[in-house]
């Protein structure tokens, strides 16, 4: 069958959907390219939600992957708010929107994303708790952090990871009040284990913001329909205009599960199981981003990255191995964050229990340093605060998975590049 004959479909409209259309048409593609997107908004990256557009910053249209007339000019086919339904893998059809409509495929790209964990305790239906994780979400929570600023208004903040620190520091640049409640005895405590994760307590600290280690959110109290307070567990009653519900995200695998294709267990971070060229148990169907739990074979281990650089370049990925021009896709890990005047780019993978010290080179009480940590002597991840230019080495001692020495990778004097085997 030539490519004209032929019709892919896309399922999702986020990076790693609009990227993977993109590739098509870049790699020669001349078959029909349908994407299907469950909101009204063209796609778009997401960090600029909880980062500079957050922060009134960026504007609006900066946010978008493409410019409206892309898709045309492009001879995509995109069907914006049109949430799908159902696959037919027998069929080899797609069904969305509310009318039945429905299309056959040859190939088919599941690239839904995630969404925001919900809080389950009472209150959560006031008006004042949000959550961040779409355009809209981002346009709401911009107007509310402006408006807590200028009244001197109290945001309380469930949870400690990037999206919450993100918020925080926005919140506090407009000029509101900010606790965080947060389970884990620092932030970002099961990604950057107790040393790093006291960093980050006292960058957020040093502009006032209250943290509250060790309990969780029990309640969120409210009068008329408003949040008045949030309540925790050991007791005590945070004053509160509002609430940031920011206690991680679950992928959205309800369509693929449905459809009988394998679903990751939880212990790896559920989603979608995919082999190294984005393959899910159906060769026809294909799995990118947030959604995808994928073997990486560097790590030797099965992963599922909800960050930027991952529907990047996973969303190109499966786009070339649906063509049949597929390679691994094992890019490590990266991701990056902006706070205050924090600017940090995280690679690689090193979970708790996974590294046997961490290793600082450079000056961490002046927020200038770069973290490694490291198992054996082999570097599982770096993280650079405030030093730039750097990631290229950092990844490439990641790949070697040569032992080097400590005393050498704490010196700023000596060159990354000269410890790469």
């Amino acid at each position: 069958m030539v490519d004209a004959d032929q019709t892919f479909v896309i399922v999702g409209g986020g990076l790693a959907g609009a990227k993977a259309a993109e590739t098509l048409r870049t790699e020669g593609f001349t078959g029909r390219v349908i994407l299907i997107c469950d909101e009204r908004d063209h796609p778009y990256e997401r960090p600029p939600l909880s980062k500079g557009y957050l922060l009134g910053k960026e504007e609006r249209d900066s946010v978008f992957v493409h410019e409206p007339g892309w898709y045309a000019a492009h001879d995509v086919e995109l069907h914006l708010g049109q949430t799908v339904v159902a696959i037919d893998r027998e069929a080899r059809t797609v069904h969305y929107g509310d009318d039945g409509t429905h299309v056959r495929y040859d190939k088919l790209l599941i690239a839904t994303g995630a969404e925001p964990r919900r809080l389950d305790v009472p209150g959560t239906g006031l008006a004042g708790v949000h959550h961040l994780r779409r355009l809209a979400h981002a346009e709401r929570l911009k107007g509310v952090l402006a408006s807590l600023g200028r009244d001197n208004g109290h945001l309380v903040i469930a949870g400690a990871g990037w999206i919450g620190l993100e918020v925080a520091a926005a919140a506090r640049e407009y000029g509101a009040e900010v606790t965080v409640v947060e389970p884990g005895p620092t932030p970002l405590h099961g990604v950057l284990g107790p040393e790093l994760g006291a960093v980050f307590a006292e960058l957020h600290e040093s502009h006032g913001v209250r943290f509250r280690f060790g309990v969780e959110l029990t309640e969120i109290v409210g009068q008329d329909g408003m949040v008045l307070a949030a309540r925790t567990d050991d007791g005590e009653e945070h004053p509160a205009h509002d609430v940031l519900a920011a206690i991680g995200a679950a992928p959205r695998t309800a369509l693929a599960q449905a459809a009988g294709l394998e679903i990751a267990d939880r212990a790896h971070g559920g989603g979608i199981v995919v082999d190294e060229h984005l393959r899910t148990s159906d060769p026809d169907i294909h799995a990118a981003g947030d959604v995808a739990s994928f073997h990486h074979a560097l790590f030797d281990t099965r992963l599922r990255v909800e960050h930027w650089a991952n529907a990047l370049n996973g969303g190109p990925a499966a786009a070339r191995a649906m063509l049949g021009r597929g390679t691994a896709h094992d890019r490590v890990p990266y991701f990056f964050t902006d706070q205050y005047d924090l600017g940090m780019e995280y690679s690689g993978w090193a979970p708790a229990g996974s590294y046997d010290e961490v290793v600082i080179r450079g000056d961490a009480a002046k927020r200038e340093f770069i973290a490694f940590w490291v198992k054996e002597g082999r570097v599982l991840a770096g993280m650079n605060v405030n030093v730039w230019d750097v990631t290229e080495p950092i990844q490439r001692l990641i790949r070697s998975k040569t032992p080097v020495d400590t005393e050498a990778l704490a010196n700023p004097h000596v060159s990354l590049e000269s410890l790469i085997a």
